[in-house]
């Protein structure tokens, strides 16, 4: 399977992008996962190594939420802000994970700006 071209090309985007995006204390990395069904999105200090912050639609209590996957995505970064909030981080860079940003990626980018995110 990871000799498949399609992935090839995926990962050496993500690597190019990591190669140019950290995140410090200061100013954490907001990285961005999706798979066919789910999406996962965190706040990384990659000085310490840690996750400050995440959220998914994966979690307790997001199954009730109906939509289409963009608009669950929205939910998403938007739940991502207010915990950011909560923890004091107002910018992070934003890693798309080598993913294209439209759909939704850029609905967790938007849902993020909306609740107060700056990037």
């Amino acid at each position: 399977m990871k000799n498949n071209k399609k992935v090839q090309r995926k990962d050496s985007r993500k690597r190019r992008i990591r190669a140019k995006v950290s995140g410090t204390a200061v100013m954490p990395r907001l990285s961005v996962f999706t798979s066919n069904k789910h999406v996962f999105a965190q706040i990384i200090d990659d000085t310490s190594g840690k996750t400050i912050v995440s959220a998914s639609d994966y979690e307790k209590g997001s199954k009730e939420d109906k939509g289409t996957k963009s608009e669950i995505s929205k939910k998403v970064g938007l739940k991502l802000a207010g915990r950011a909030k909560e923890k004091k981080v107002g910018k992070v860079v934003f890693d798309r994970g080598g993913k294209l940003y439209h759909g939704r990626v850029k609905a967790i980018a938007d849902g993020a700006r909306e609740g107060g995110l700056e990037f």
